[in-house]
Parts: C-alpha cells; sequence; structure tokens
C-alpha cells in the first residue's frame, strides 16, 4: 500500500500544472493587422470555426458535442470574452494550451481538441492565431459540462495518456525533404491535422501509428485512406489533390462530403501555396498505389423509363411508380437508378447538371457503405458561392428504406468493380438515419478520450 500511495503521489506531482496569470483583456488595435490576416489563415487550416461552433450557435463559442466511446465532450468558447472565453489569457497561456493541452487554469484538456496535432506550430504562427482570435467579436456562453465515464472525468490521467501518445513539439524540417514537402508536413501534420480524420484510433483514443492514413470512421463518414493502398481507380495525383482541396469537387474522385466539406471550405481562403504544399505532402504520402483496384466498368447506356423515354433530369425528387414486377431487390434497384440517376450520371454533361461515373466514385467502391448511404439520402447541396460544383437531390424523404437498400445494393454490384457487397447494409442505414436525426441533437465523432 505504501508503495502504491507513492506513486501514485509521485503521479499527482508529475502531473500537476501551475495556473498562469490572468492578463487584461488585450485591446483588439494592440495587434497588427497582417498578423491578424495570417492568424485568419492558420486558423481557417485548423478548421477552428467547425469544432468551436455549434449549430446555429456563435462563431467560435464552443458548445460543439462530440461523442465518443468515452462519454460526451463539448467543445469551448474561444472568443475573447473575459468570464466565459479566453479573453484573460497571455499568449503564453494560449501556447501551453496547444503546444502541452493545458488551459489557462492549469487543467488538462481532453484530446478532442487536437493539441497532439496542434504541439507542431511554431511559435510565430501560433502569435498569429493568438491574434486573430482575440480579435473576434467576444461572446459570452458558459462551457457545458462534459459527460464522461468515470475515472475519464479526472482530468489528471490525461498526463498518462499525453506521455505514451503525443511527442512535444514544434515540427522540425526533415533535412533529405525538400521546402514543398516540409511545408506541406508542418501544416497537414500540425495545424490541419489530417490524420484526426484519416487515422484509426486505438483501444486508449489515441492515433494508431502502425496504421497512419489507413482510414477511419468520424461524424457517421468514412475518411478515405490516404496511403498507398488507397484503392481509388483513378490514383490520386498532387493536381488532383490540389484542386480537390481547392474546389471540393475533382472529376476522378467525386465531391467533398461530411466533414471533409467545411475543411475545404474553409481552405477557400488559404494561399494557393499552402494548398499546393499540403497536395504536395499527401502525394507523397500516397507514393506509388501498391494494390491494382479491380476494372472500372464502363458506364451503361442510359436506361429507358417505364415510358421508353430517355430520363431528362435528375432534378425531381418524386419517383415514377415502379411497376409491381419489379419483385427483386435488383430489379427494383436497378429502375430507381434508371429512374432517379442515370440522367446525371451518364449524360457527359458538365457540372452542376453532369455528374461523376459511378465506376469512379469511392463511396460505392469503399469498405464502408456509410458514405454512399448518407449521400443518398441528404444528396449535394448547391454551395451558392457561384463556383460550378456538382449538385444532387436527396432522397431522405421520397425513397423508402426498401427503395434506398436496392439502390445502394445496385450500385455496388453494378459499379463497385466486382467487390463483394456490404454487410449489415440495413443495420447501417438505419444508424445513417438516426444519426441524421436533428431530435437527436449529437453528432457522432472519432473515437477519441
Amino acid at each position: 500500500m505504501i508503495v502504491i500511495a507513492a506513486l501514485g503521489a509521485g503521479f499527482v506531482a508529475y502531473a500537476w500544472r501551475s495556473p498562469i496569470a490572468a492578463i487584461a483583456q488585450p485591446e483588439p488595435a494592440s495587434f497588427k493587422a497582417g498578423e491578424v490576416e495570417r492568424g485568419a489563415q492558420l486558423a481557417a487550416i485548423g478548421d477552428c470555426n467547425t469544432c468551436h461552433t455549434a449549430e446555429n450557435g456563435k462563431l467560435f463559442a464552443g458548445g460543439r458535442a462530440f461523442v465518443t466511446p468515452f462519454g460526451t465532450i463539448y467543445s469551448t468558447n474561444i472568443t475573447p470574452d473575459a468570464e466565459t472565453g479566453i479573453g484573460n489569457w497571455s499568449l503564453a497561456a494560449f501556447q501551453r494550451a496547444m503546444r502541452e493541452g493545458v488551459d489557462r487554469e492549469g487543467n488538462y484538456l481532453y484530446p478532442a481538441f487536437p493539441y497532439d496535432h496542434f504541439t507542431l506550430t511554431r511559435d510565430d504562427d501560433i502569435g498569429a492565431l493568438y491574434a486573430f482570435l482575440m480579435t473576434r467579436e467576444p461572446a459570452r456562453q458558459e462551457a457545458s459540462a462534459n459527460e464522461l465515464v468515470f475515472p475519464l472525468n479526472h482530468r489528471v490521467l490525461l498526463a498518462g495518456w499525453k506521455l505514451l501518445f503525443v511527442s512535444p513539439g514544434p515540427y522540425q524540417a526533415q533535412p533529405d525533404r525538400d521546402e514543398l514537402w516540409n511545408r506541406g508536413a508542418y501544416l497537414a501534420e500540425g495545424l490541419g491535422h489530417c490524420g484526426a480524420c484519416h487515422t484509426p484510433r486505438n483501444a486508449f483514443g489515441a492515433e494508431d501509428s502502425g496504421r497512419r492514413y489507413a482510414g477511419a470512421d468520424i461524424d457517421g463518414w468514412h475518411a478515405y485512406r490516404l496511403d498507398s493502398t488507397a484503392d481509388a481507380h483513378v490514383p490520386w495525383s498532387e493536381d488532383a489533390i490540389y484542386a480537390y482541396l481547392r474546389s471540393g469537387w475533382h472529376g476522378d474522385h467525386g465531391v467533398a462530403r461530411g466533414p471533409m466539406a467545411p475543411v475545404v471550405e474553409n481552405l477557400a481562403s488559404v494561399p494557393d501555396d499552402d494548398v499546393r504544399a499540403i497536395a504536395h505532402y499527401i502525394a507523397g504520402i500516397m507514393g506509388v498505389p501498391k494494390l491494382q483496384p479491380p476494372s472500372a466498368p464502363q458506364a451503361p447506356a442510359v436506361a429507358m423509363n417505364q415510358s421508353g423515354a430517355r430520363p431528362q433530369s435528375a432534378g425531381s425528387q418524386t419517383l415514377p411508380p415502379i411497376a409491381p414486377d419489379a419483385a427483386t431487390a435488383s430489379d427494383l434497384g436497378a429502375r430507381l437508378y434508371a429512374a432517379s440517376c442515370a440522367a446525371c450520371h451518364e449524360a457527359g454533361r458538365a457540372v452542376p447538371i453532369g455528374a461523376i461515373n459511378l465506376a469512379l466514385s469511392s463511396s460505392i467502391t469503399g469498405a464502408s457503405p456509410d458514405n454512399l448511404l448518407r449521400i443518398l439520402l441528404t444528396g449535394i447541396p448547391a454551395k451558392g458561392d457561384g463556383q460550378r460544383n456538382p449538385i444532387m437531390p436527396g432522397f431522405a424523404n421520397t425513397m423508402s428504406d426498401p427503395q434506398i437498400l436496392a439502390l445502394a445494393t445496385y450500385l455496388r454490384g453494378r459499379f463497385g468493380g466486382q467487390r463483394p457487397g456490404w454487410d449489415d447494409l440495413p443495420a447501417t442505414l438505419s444508424q445513417v438515419r438516426t444519426d441524421m436525426n436533428p431530435k437527436a441533437g449529437r453528432q457522432a465523432s472519432a473515437a477519441r478520450p
């Protein structure tokens, strides 16, 4: 018992962090305009607004729920409100949070805030990000209490988690790599925290270092593999990654949806050189594909609908009557495809009216059906920014579950490159429907403690 007590006391002494004194809220005019502008770009790369803004909430005021296997964590208020935000934080306090995952008062932060990546950020960039946040509109909003299982509701345990899974920064350039690669690595591994979504996690909620960029599930979507085993029918090139990150769309790979959509939206405000650097680095991770994907089938000739006419538009979400002789799921799926999908996906027209050849769609060829089911249900809304990006109606309210399942099964069989069908498709659809229910009030998230 004495030994155990001594070890416990030693751990507490090791884990203890002293508070950093509060300061008077800085005046926005005290920060240089150029520094604030650069901080805005860094915040966009870090996707800060997405995680620190609740649905219909005030920008950066926190309150977004992250449901993990360990309980629910709520993002914090990072506006310069002195009482409920970070208005009385000094730059040193902010830097400690970014680098060490410890707040101004000395409390450990849960790594839903990905300080295991942010620790790589350089001092000057942390200063620019601090300047940007301190010049935002203050919002008074108390932090919601986290709902975590015992003993993880005791933050001191995170000192042990950090010891096991966090390598302190800042980023050290690799001398055998060129400047563009190092810039991309710095952004993607640091503020961009790409691995937080694209790397699977272990039982402790940390990224599995042995499976970097091997794909993972987040927010009910599947973040695809970014390593050399990615099975896209058309291998990703640096130019394709750049175009995808810039516009959220590439004709050989599809459109950014789910958690990737706000990432692309934020990158629109980032300098071109930074986006190019990230693309260069990710292309290097992918390298030469190790696996040759199955041959992509050619899109079939556009099917006729029941009246014998070629479908003219998939913009209508009202389906024509399905003939009673569509007795099998395959027949039903084929008819639904002809009535609702073929006109856009086989027309050969440019976006937004045209659409990707479904034989190239990772949502159909991927190991998980989650992304395809979500796209079928929610569609792809117009972005409203004047860009020629794809649009697609959602069928959540116009197709029944048997129809969605039949269509998904048909798409997998027709365009999946001879891959086997998905297991437990009805259960997955039921879960996706549940996740999409706004009354649920919470969003699924990656497994983070």
